[in-house]
This record gives structure tokens, C-alpha cells and sequence, in this order.
């Protein structure tokens, strides 16, 4: 009889390295949002992976952010440092562009673990001749303790490989979720964040990372739901910015959170955007508690 696996998997890296990319891989789920710019995920966030013989919980956290310039920022790093902590195995995604010095924090921390952990190192698709070899063998040395797997997180490369050997890693214990479970979060969360990427993919400088998106209301109904959701940010000029001139800017996100929302949900959608100034929310320890960034 094959005994039954089951544990906590956590996703760990700088900014920018394919994490997310990663998570929706592994899980065969669009669960995290995805843009070009650094520090799009904000939140640890759960996939599950099912199987008659193990379950696989996987967590998405936020990049590192050696330097914080904001207490949300500071908030993220918390995360990260909690995922090490509750994890049985650790991925450590890194690729050819990340110096050793800014992953510094992370190497010490995984150097002291108890966990297991593997290396990911991703894109290798992007890698030239010869760097894919030379990156293998600088982290079994940085880190001994781990397995060393290239992969590419965009392509797919290599992602049955790390199933397979996380499913090795995994402790013998009794499945933590119901197996027709996919994530530990609800609808709300999935359609703020939806409208957040948008934001991310359709604005430039500091307005991506200045706003907070919060459902206020959601109808559900037979045919149609019905949301609303407030976007905040930080300075009236913000605002201004977001909205755009006679609400343009602003009714571009809402067409495309709109259809990104009808897909996830399988059903049409109305959807209502607002704007509100919240001032320095995220420096606020109210405000971050408020928006689910409060570690504790």
C-alpha cells in the first residue's frame, strides 16, 4: 500500500524572478497575477495540488525586497520570512540576471533551515551555451544541502520534475485540505486582484504600486454578478492620473478586469470601479491591517 504525502510548499525569490509564473504553473491554475513589473504579488498566496496518493500545498509569497522603502513593503518581507519558516520544502526560484550579494538574506536563511529545499533556477531558456552548467554549480556550492533543478517556468520545462521531486521530499501525512480544494482564497480576493493586474499592466512609475483594490459589494446572480470595487491610492494626483481624462483611463481597466473576471467566474459580469484617496496607506499599520498585509 502506498502511504499518502502531504505538505506545505513555499515559493521564495527576489522580485521579478517567475514565482507566480511558477505557482500557476505547478498548479495548472491562473492563482497569481502576472505582469512585467517587480513586486506585483503583495500577499502569501495558496494553490493545491491533488493526487490519489499526495497532496501538494503550495504558497506564493511576495518578492524579497532587500531595502523597503515602505511599511507594506516591510509587511511582504514578513511573509517571506514566514514561509521559511512554516515550510517542508522550500523552492528557491533564481535565474541569471539576480546577484549573489541582493539574494544575501535569502541564501542565509535556507543555508539554516530545517526544511528541504530545491534551487529553481528559471529561464533557462534564455540562458546561452554554457550558463545553465556554470549556474548549477555555483548554487551546489552556495547551498549543498539543496537540489539543483534548471528550469523554465513560462515554457512549462521541466515542471513534471519538480512535482516529482517535491513528492519525494514530502513528509507521509494525511491530506491538510479537502482534495477537491484548490486555494484558502475566496472569489472576492481573486477579482481584486484581477483588477489590480490591469492597473499593473496599464500604468507606468508609482501608480501600480500606490493602489489598493477592495470589493466593496458583490451580487451574486443567476446570470449576472454584479461588483463593485474601490481602488485606492494615495494623493489626490493619483487619482486624477487613474481616472484619466473624461474617465478613460479608468473605463480601459474596467473592460479588462471585466473579461478577465467573466473567464474566472465562467458567467457575465457587471463591474464598477471608484477611486478613493486613502492617504499614505502604506506607511498606516491601520490601513495594512485593514488590507491583510499585518503578518500577525
Amino acid at each position: 500500500m502506498i502511504e499518502h504525502k502531504s505538505g506545505f510548499v513555499n515559493i521564495v525569490g527576489l522580485p521579478n524572478v517567475g514565482k507566480s509564473t511558477l505557482m500557476n504553473a505547478l498548479t495548472g491554475e491562473r492563482l497569481s497575477i502576472i505582469t512585467p513589473k517587480a513586486q506585483t504579488t503583495r500577499h502569501r498566496i495558496m494553490g493545491i495540488v491533488n493526487d490519489e496518493n499526495y497532496q501538494v500545498v503550495f504558497s506564493d509569497t511576495p518578492g524579497y525586497i532587500n531595502q523597503p522603502a515602505y511599511k507594506l513593503q516591510t509587511n511582504m518581507n514578513e511573509f517571506v520570512d514566514e514561509a521559511l519558516e512554516d515550510a517542508d520544502v522550500i523552492l528557491f526560484v533564481t535565474d541569471k540576471n539576480q546577484k549573489e550579494e541582493e539574494q544575501k538574506h535569502l541564501i542565509e536563511l535556507l543555508t539554516n533551515t530545517k526544511a528541504a529545499s530545491l534551487v529553481l533556477i528559471n529561464k533557462m531558456d534564455l540562458c546561452q551555451q554554457g550558463e545553465v552548467e556554470k549556474l548549477i554549480a555555483f548554487w551546489k556550492e552556495k547551498l549543498p544541502k539543496s537540489e539543483v533543478l534548471a528550469i523554465s517556468a513560462a515554457s512549462g520545462i521541466n515542471s513534471k520534475k519538480v512535482i516529482k521531486k517535491i513528492v519525494e521530499l514530502l513528509p507521509v501525512h494525511p491530506a491538510y485540505y479537502d482534495k477537491d480544494q484548490l486555494t484558502d482564497r475566496n472569489v472576492r480576493f481573486f477579482v481584486a486582484e484581477m483588477v489590480r493586474e490591469k492597473i499593473f499592466l496599464n500604468y507606468t512609475a508609482e501608480i501600480p504600486y500606490s493602489c489598493q483594490v477592495e470589493v466593496d459589494t458583490y451580487e451574486e446572480g443567476e446570470k449576472i454578478d454584479r461588483i463593485r470595487c474601490v481602488i485606492y491610492v494615495e494623493r489626490e494626483s493619483q487619482k486624477i492620473i487613474l481616472i484619466g481624462k473624461k474617465g478613460e483611463s479608468l473605463k480601459t481597466i474596467g473592460i479588462e478586469a471585466r473579461k478577465e473576471i467573466e473567464k474566472f467566474l465562467g458567467k457575465q459580469v457587471h463591474l464598477e470601479l471608484f477611486v478613493k484617496v486613502k492617504d499614505k496607506w502604506r506607511n498606516d499599520p491601520i490601513s495594512l491591517k485593514h488590507f491583510g498585509y499585518d503578518s500577525k
